[in-house]
Parts: C-alpha cells; sequence; structure tokens
C-alpha cells in the first residue's frame, strides 16, 4: 500500500506523523511512505533522518493582525494556496497514495483538500483540545477526524467522522526503563532535568534558562540536558548569554544541544522535565509517565496550552508555571524542590503515567487500514 503524509513546521506535527508511519511500515513492511512539507527546517530535519522520502511544496500560514506587513503577507499566502494546489495535484498524481494523512500545519490543507476531490480516502489528526485552523477548514472534507482529546465533537462541523485516538508517540518512548536510558546517556549518582521549549525554541524562556543554567554549573546539583531550538544560532545565543552571566564553558553536568535527537531515551531517563504544554509533549509525557514543570505558551490560538497544562495540573501529574511570572531561579528553586522531595515526585509519575495513551498508534493505524482498505 501507498500511505502519504502531510506535515510541517513543528515537531508536534511532523512526530506524531512519524510515529504512525512507524506502526504502519510494522504492519505492512512492503509498503510505500511520502511525506509532504512545506519545506522548513524541522522537516528537513527529521523526516530523511527517518528514512522517509520528503516532498515540499509552497505553501505559507495567514497572519491574523491587519498592518501593512501583516497584509502583504497574506497576500502572498493566498498566491501560494494556488500554487501548493497545482504542486499537491502533481505529487498526488505521480505517487498514487491508497490514503492521505494529516498531522497538522498549514500544508495539509491544500494536500488533503486535492486529495478528498478526488475522493481517496483522507484523515487528519488534531492533537489539541481545540481545533487548529487547518482542521476546521479541513474537519467537513476528510473521512475522519483523529482527536487527541475525548469529548470534543461538539467542535467539529461533522461530529459523527470525529474518533477519539490520542496522540500518537514514537515507538522509541517504550524501549527502556528509566536505569537503562540514564546508562546509555552515561548519567550516573545524580537526578537529570531536562529542558525545552519547542522545536523553534522560545527566546525569552531561553533568556531565563541561561540563569537556571548559571546556578546549576555552579552547584552541580543534577544533569541537566537542555535545548535551545532554531539550530546553530540557538545554541551560539544561549553561550552568548552565559557568558554575560559569568559562564565561560559549561561544566560535565551540563549539555546544551540545539535540539533533542533521542527524545525518547532522554525524556525516558529524566527525573523531571521542563517545557510547554503543547499536545505532543504533553503526550509523550504521559507515555512514559513524567513529572514536569510546565510552562505554557502564551502565544498559541485560543489558549491551548494553558489548557493543556491545568488539566495535568489538576490530576497531579504536573506543576505550572506562568510565563510572564516566572524566572531561571524560580524554576531552578522549583525544581530543586521537587527533585529533594521523592515521594512529591513520585505521586507526580504516577498520576502522569495514569493519564497516558499508549495505544493511540494502534489506534490510529487501524483507522487508516480500515478506510484504505
Amino acid at each position: 500500500m501507498k500511505f502519504l503524509f502531510a506535515c510541517g513546521g513543528t515537531a508536534g506535527h511532523i512526530n506524531p506523523a512519524l510515529a504512525v508511519a512507524g506502526k504502519l511500515r510494522e504492519l505492512l513492511p512492503d509498503s510505500q511512505f511520502l511525506f509532504v512539507g512545506s519545506g522548513r527546517e524541522m522537516e528537513k530535519r527529521l523526516v530523511p533522518a527517518e528514512g522517509y522520502v520528503l516532498k515540499n511544496i509552497t505553501i505559507t500560514g495567514f497572519s491574523r493582525g491587519f498592518s501593512p506587513s501583516d497584509l502583504k503577507h497574506n497576500a502572498v499566502t493566498i498566491r501560494n494556496l494556488a500554487v501548493s494546489k497545482r504542486e499537491s495535484e502533481t505529487i498526488l498524481d505521480e505517487f498514487s497514495p491508497d490514503v492521505v494523512i494529516g498531522t497538522g500545519g498549514y500544508v495539509c490543507y491544500p494536500v488533503l483538500r486535492c486529495a478528498a476531490k478526488r475522493g481517496l480516502p483522507t484523515l487528519m489528526h488534531e492533537s489539541n483540545a481545540v481545533p487548529g485552523l487547518t482542521t476546521k477548514m479541513l474537519s467537513g472534507v476528510v473521512d475522519k477526524v483523529l482527536v487527541a482529546f475525548p469529548d470534543v465533537e461538539s467542535r467539529y462541523k461533522k461530529p459523527e467522522r470525529v474518533v477519539f485516538t490520542g496522540t500518537p508517540v514514537r515507538g522509541d518512548f517504550s524501549l527502556l526503563t528509566r536505569e537503562s536510558a540514564k546508562k546509555k546517556l552515561g548519567i550516573a549518582g545524580k537526578p537529570l532535568v531536562v529542558s525545552f521549549w519547542g522545536s523553534l525554541g522560545a527566546d525569552m524562556m531561553n533568556g531565563r534558562m541561561a540563569d537556571f543554567i548559571r546556578l546549576n554549573s555552579r552547584s552541580g546539583e543534577f544533569w541537566h540536558i537542555h535545548a535551545t531550538g532554531n539550530g546553530k544560532d540557538g545554541v551560539a545565543r544561549m553561550v552568548e548569554r552565559l557568558a554575560e552571566r559569568g559562564v565561560y564553558g559549561l561544566p560535565a553536568w551540563e549539555d546544551l544541544r540545539p535540539y533533542i535527537d533521542d527524545m525518547g531515551t532522554v525524556m525516558t531517563a529524566a527525573d523531571l522535565v521542563l517545557c510547554r504544554a503543547g499536545a505532543s509533549t504533553i503526550a509523550e509525557l504521559t507515555n512514559v509517565g513524567r513529572a514536569a514543570i510546565l510552562v505554557p505558551s502564551p502565544n498559541v490560538t485560543n489558549q491551548h496550552q494553558e489548557k493543556n497544562a491545568r488539566e495535568l495540573e489538576r490530576s497531579g501529574a504536573v506543576a505550572v508555571a506562568e510565563e510572564s511570572a516566572c524566572s531561571g531561579e524560580s524554576l531552578y528553586n522549583s525544581a530543586l524542590g521537587l527533585l529533594r522531595d521523592r515521594d512529591a515526585l513520585a505521586v507526580m509519575e504516577r498520576a502522569s503515567r495514569s493519564l497516558g495513551r499508549r495505544d493511540a498508534c494502534d489506534k490510529i493505524a487501524a483507522e487508516i487500514l480500515a478506510l484504505a482498505r
């Protein structure tokens, strides 16, 4: 069979597609796969690394402002929609997929709309409780909308097409124990804290993490892996920030990376995670049952990260800090307090694991194959 995945922009859109593709490849090893993206860095980094072919189309998103630059950007986007439609048609002609799956990003719109008009089986996965613009536009067109949260059918044009599956997580999140993951990373003797603010980085939070790293560089209380996002530029900017704080060179227990390629291993090894509250990150945390300090992004539609975070907080799985109120020092002290209270940390981990949807990949693969056949 031939499976076409459309996804792009961030790791939160791409990793669920990779997880599902991996499950389908396991079930049907002779199948063919094609990924369609928008040419952004994360797609070019993640998709070929998993052995899949990637093709790009010309697509950009809409700006919600009304400034001259916003209006100019939207004019380009409207022109790109026509171009992306032609490019999508060409890809469909050449690849002839049996089913088309979208997992987020503007690239999904032209690809899935063209596929649906041809009568091809189409599915869209929405990882957030509140559907994004692309999902809203496609929800009345695709055959199935697969959702990460239960009881959200009323938010879609055709509730009867909505299926609760959870958000898929790559298989490498279930391969190791915490002990074996730490051994693989060469970590021993101290707890591990992992921090990241999204594959594209978050400048304000990285500034606060410079203070966090400064404090732990001096105290050596725990191992710390931090991903800056934004590739080499993100790391270079962090080095500059640390130098401004008197930190020249990092101790062995501080590991600074542009991106965490082996997130399954790293998160499994973690004793505590500091991160945003995007749906894919939430799925990964609860899959391995890790305690976390969540700082929801204030720059997302309908505050869906805030809603995700508060849901986990009510369950006792995480602590939540508002971006406007936290500092590097407060995050460091909160992390240290939790690491020193092993009983409290254990309670958070049990609550986190109880929320995990570890069969999401199986459910989604079953929905895809039911439509494709």
